[in-house]
């Protein structure tokens, strides 16, 4: 078997032997050009390392398998879903062992107790098929929700277009089984909607990326089928008027999708969909209510007589589930639209919702002085903004520029009192920023805990911390 670096200052090299013994036969991929297309997310992190090999893990078993054997030999270990991270945090390090979960697919749904018993390697889409057959849905929805995986949502604490109203991954999730860094399978939380036994471990491991643990199982709690939606579209002559809007909405109602889309947005949709979306808004909002019965149809009223009292240009209201379905889909492709313009740079920061306008203009600002282009969508009823900077990774001018860019907004939304990122994970491409964001204290208290469940720091090294 082939030997390599470890990557952790190990000196001489790694024989895999034992390693490919331990586990079933074709779970250790060790040839480079195989490996190759787990080196990186979807972040496309430019310092990603090559494997020592690739373990596709069948079960919690293998990954205990896998972290004896690092421990032992002191091998970094990078847990990875299906690559749909945009933060870096799921980028192999040079002689690390990546964990894939692609293989771990099984799920149980009972409609008795509304959860679900769920390996990570199942896509988010294929949760909500499975809950949808018992007349249940599970609500966390990212817009790559066709293709991520389920652990990777939990490791970030994934959101989506619907969390303003129904909250986050982490709101989901009762319980766990974690594999620790020497191997030590821990069994947290259960199938229960109240539980306060013990310090909240469960909610430790959400949203850890990796650093803390290796995440085999999940119990997730499930709701009711979500009812029919109504469906608003607004646009706005100004950003201003947009951001104001919101502020207005949020203030006295709660629907279930409340998305922002700036101009470049609106124009890289609509060349990739040809929708008819107007190009001259220079801001739109696509908002939705599931109210039980007419209310639905009543909240959306308000919610137009807001916009327009807002300035809106034009005011669009639907109750036909395809044509909502089309706007929300609208939404959902920007970040691919935003792809056929350039190599991007994907922020995720996130303001209390009065900031919201000072932020976007502060972004315009930021792109008008870099001479990048910055396309903003938005999570808008949280606060939560994807910031897009497009540019030419051949022009090392223009990336300079975009790497400064990308800077400036994190410090501009620690500034307003936001985060550096609301749901995709500080990864490896923002980690430079994480001190600024917690300040020294907590910045230790991170590190200490990493240090008691990871003390040889093999778990996701250099993400995060």
């Amino acid at each position: 078997m082939p030997h390599a670096q470890t990557g952790l200052g190990m000196t001489g090299s790694v024989d895999l032997t034992p390693l490919v013994d331990a586990l079933p036969a074709g779970c250790v991929i060790a040839d480079p050009d195989r490996m190759d297309a787990y080196r990186w997310d979807r972040a496309n992190d430019p310092h990603a390392g090559v494997p020592l090999a690739v373990v596709r893990a069948t079960c919690t078993a293998d990954v205990q398998a896998v972290m004896r054997f690092a421990t032992a030999h002191r091998v970094a270990v990078v847990a990875r879903g299906a690559g749909s991270g945009l933060s870096g945090g799921a980028s192999a390090v040079a002689g690390c062992l990546v964990v894939s979960t692609e293989r771990m697919r099984e799920i149980t749904v009972d409609p008795s107790s509304r959860t679900a018993v769920v390996e990570p390697g199942l896509f988010n889409a294929e949760v909500k098929a499975a809950a949808a057959e018992h007349g249940l849905w599970y609500p966390p929805d990212p817009s790559s929700y066709e293709f991520c995986s389920i652990g990777g949502n939990v490791a970030t604490n994934a959101g989506g277009l619907c969390c303003v109203k129904y909250g986050v991954t982490g709101d989901y999730v009762l319980g766990l089984t974690v594999v620790l860094a020497d191997g030590t399978a821990v069994e947290l939380g259960g199938p229960r909607i109240k539980d306060v036994a013990g310090l909240s471990l469960t909610k430790l491991f959400v949203g850890s990326e990796g650093t803390l643990g290796v995440i085999t199982r999940i119990v997730l709690r499930l709701l009711p089928a979500q009812r029919p939606r109504a469906t608003l579209v607004a646009t706005f002559a100004s950003l201003d008027d947009a951001t104001g809007a919101v502020l207005a909405v949020t203030r006295g109602l709660r629907p279930s999708m409340l998305e922002f889309m700036d101009r470049t947005s609106i124009n890289a949709v609509e060349d990739l969909t040809r929708m008819g979306l107007d190009r001259s808004a220079e801001a739109m909002l696509v908002i939705q209510s599931d109210e039980p019965g007419t209310h639905a149809a009543e909240e959306i009223a308000r919610i137009g007589e807001l916009c327009r009292t807002g300035h809106a240009v034009e005011v669009f209201t639907t109750d036909d589930p395809d044509t909502g379905e089309a706007f929300t889909v609208a939404r959902r492709m920007a970040i691919p639209a935003m792809e056929k313009k350039g190599a991007l740079l994907l922020e995720d920061v996130g303001v209390p919702v009065p900031e919201l306008g000072t932020l976007v203009r502060g972004i315009e600002e930021i792109s008008r002085a870099r001479d990048v282009r910055i396309a903003v969508i938005a999570h808008a009823g949280d606060g939560n903004t994807h910031p897009l900077i497009a540019f030419d990774p051949m022009d090392a001018d223009q990336s300079a520029r975009a790497q400064l860019a990308y800077g400036e907004v994190m410090e501009l939304a620690i500034g307003l009192g936001g985060t550096i990122t609301g749901e995709h994970g500080v990864g490896r491409l923002k980690k430079a920023w994480l001190p600024d964001y917690l300040g020294p204290d907590a910045l230790e208290l991170n590190r200490r805990i990493k240090d008691c469940l990871d003390p040889a720091g093999i778990l996701n090294p250099g993400a995060v911390f």
